[in-house]
Order: C-alpha cells, then sequence, then structure tokens
C-alpha cells in the first residue's frame, strides 16, 4: 500500500521520515558515478568515503547545493534510491512532503517537484524548512504568538519568524556547513600552506570549530599537503584560528539575522524578547554559536533538543495533516509555499 512519506534533502544529507514509523534513513547527499558511462557506482555513505579517493574515472558529487538542486540526474537517482530504500515494496505512488529553504525560487522548485514525481511521487507538497524545524523542535506554530527559528544547515542557514501558522518575516542565506568547510580550507592554504581535503575540514570543524572567542584553547594536529614542496605536512591548529577562519561565514549569519529581526513588527518582537530565538541544523552545534548569536543580536538563543532531526521531524509531523496541504505540482511560489506551510 501506498505510505506518506517526509524529506529533509539537505545539501549534505538526506533524511527520510516514514509515517508511523518516524525516520528510518540517514544518509549524506553524495553519489558517486562513472564519468565516461554516466553509470552510478555508490550513493551516500559509501560514496562520501570515496570523496578524494577514486581514480580519475570515478567522480563524487553532492547534487544539491545550497539547498537546492544542482544536478538534476544526479539528484533524479539519489531519490529514487533513498525512496527504495525507505519504503521498500510499495503497491501504489507515495505522497511526498519535502522541505524547501525559504529563500527557494519558483524554478527551483519545480525542478524539485519534477524529480520528486519521477522520482515515484503520486503528489508532492512542499514545506518551507523554518516551519518544520519549528515543528521538530515542538513548537505550536498555529498559537498567535511570535516563534524566531534559525536553521543553520549545510548549504543554507534559513531566518523566520513565525505566527498563527505562516511565516511573517523569513530571510535565507547561502552560507552554512559547506561554507565553513570551504572556509577552513582556504585558511590553511593561506595561513600554513597546506592543502587539505573536503573530509579533513569537515573533521577539523567538529573537533575544534569555534564561533566563540571565550571557548578554552583546544588544540589538533592537521595532516594535508605541503603547497611549497608537495610533500605530505603536518601542523598543530588551535580552535582560535579555526574562529578567524569561519568569522566571515559567520558573519554573513548573523548580518542575515540582524536583518530580519529589525523587521519584526513591535508585539511579535516582544514576544521573541521573551521566548529567544530557536537554533536547529547542524550549524547550531558549532561551538559558541547560540552565545555569538546572542550578543550580536540581544536576544537569548537556545539550541534545539536533536537539532539535526528537527526539519526532518517537522515534516514527519506536517504528514498527518496532508488534507490541509495543496498540491505542490497545482501552483508553485511564494504564495503556494505559506499555503503549503499552514499545516
Amino acid at each position: 500500500m501506498a505510505r506518506d512519506i517526509g524529506i529533509d534533502l539537505g545539501t549534505s544529507s538526506v533524511l527520510i521520515y516514514l509515517r508511523g514509523k518516524g525516520i528510518v534513513l540517514e544518509e549524506p547527499s553524495v553519489v558517486a558515478y562513472d564519468t565516461e558511462t554516466g553509470s552510478i557506482r555508490k550513493i551516500g555513505r559509501e560514496a562520501e568515503a570515496m570523496i578524494g579517493r577514486t581514480p580519475p574515472h570515478i567522480a563524487t558529487a553532492r547534487p544539491m547545493r545550497d539547498g537546492v538542486i544542482s544536478q538534476y540526474d544526479l539528484t533524479l537517482k539519489m531519490l529514487q534510491y533513498y525512496l527504495r530504500r525507505a519504503g521498500g515494496a510499495m503497491t501504489y505512488k507515495p505522497r511526498l512532503v519535502i522541505c524547501v529553504p525559504s529563500g527557494i525560487t519558483e524554478v527551483e522548485e519545480r525542478a524539485l517537484v519534477d524529480a520528486a514525481t519521477q522520482a515515484g511521487a503520486s503528489k508532492t507538497y512542499l514545506l518551507e524548512e523554518p516551519i518544520a524545524a519549528a515543528m521538530g523542535a515542538g513548537i505550536d506554530i498555529d498559537e498567535p504568538r511570535g516563534n524566531m527559528v534559525v536553521d543553520i544547515g549545510g548549504g543554507t542557514t534559513d531566518i523566520a519568524v513565525i505566527s498563527m501558522g505562516g511565516i511573517v518575516v523569513s530571510d535565507s542565506v547561502k552560507a552554512g556547513g559547506d561554507k565553513c568547510d570551504d572556509a577552513i580550507i582556504r585558511y590553511m592554504r593561506r595561513r600554513h600552506n597546506l592543502y587539505i581535503g573536503e573530509r579533513t575540514a569537515e573533521e577539523v570543524k567538529h573537533r575544534i570549530g569555534s564561533v566563540w572567542q571565550g571557548d578554552s584553547e583546544k588544540t589538533m594536529e592537521i595532516r594535508g599537503r605541503c603547497l611549497l614542496t608537495g610533500l605530505p605536512k603536518a601542523v598543530s591548529v588551535t580552535n582560535r584560528e579555526i574562529y578567524d577562519a569561519l568569522d566571515e561565514v559567520t558573519g554573513q549569519i548573523m548580518d542575515a539575522v540582524c536583518k530580519v529581526v529589525e523587521k519584526i513588527p513591535t508585539e511579535l518582537l516582544g514576544d521573541i524578547s521573551a521566548q529567544g530565538i530557536l537554533l536547529t541544523g547542524g550549524g547550531a552545534l558549532l561551538s559558541g554559536m547560540d552565545k555569538r548569536m546572542a550578543k550580536t543580536t540581544g536576544l537569548r538563543c537556545r539550541i534545539a533538543e536533536n537539532p539535526l532531526h528537527c526539519v526532518a521531524n517537522g515534516t514527519g509531523m506536517a504528514l498527518s495533516n496532508l488534507g490541509d496541504m495543496q498540491d505542490g505540482t497545482q501552483g508553485v511560489g511564494a504564495k503556494q509555499r505559506r499555503r503549503n506551510s499552514r499545516v
């Protein structure tokens, strides 16, 4: 029989929620393929393990960039593969709820809906990520009260003020975990003449990544290739250096949050001043992110419980209200998404 499926189709990872079962799949958004034949070699964790370790005719790619489709064919094959793994043998085509960044364009929406349809969906519904994150964090979005959510994902940071089931003010900036990895790679080249790969940069971010100057000092040995000699090289790096590396990306996020705060209606600003800002997404786990945002905005900030799963759980909650949502194939765009968000 058909199943209702919620999908957090992110730049870094894909999470799938089955109605009645919860999150059944969490895999990286990575595809390995043969550049000569176009055939898919691996998808998910196995493909991620191949990054930087493949022969010339095998390439690895993240088909989702900045929260939207960048390589349509690879996204389609990845989505088909994950739906088969999560849903098993399905007699009827499933209905899908897919989260999208608040700043997505109509063209990007259309590509996502088309890919979902080709992957086997009978109907596709679109839900803005801040709405899903708020629901997954346990916020009652239908109350006449302002709630501010900052969802820091792999490709984008989505900021929204929510009241009575809709988004009052929002913004989306293309700054997130991937940009942090890129910033660390650039810093190591510039400061230490050391070339490191994407996987090493992500490990550095997780182990000693910091966006708050007051954190106690941590040190990590990083190995890579010396740009001057071409030989292996190891350097010792502190979390304060990584703070400097991430400062530009963090600044972009803070600027976007401040712009949204400036646009909040006065009555809702009073609610948010009392309740604070809710941080979700993997970026919320960067050391000192809540302290940095609180100091920048003057508002209390708190990190959601299990911030990595908030969007996926919120998408799952929306599955219980599909009757109130407009079919995403009938008309996409900002107004349609806001109607879709009132679940």
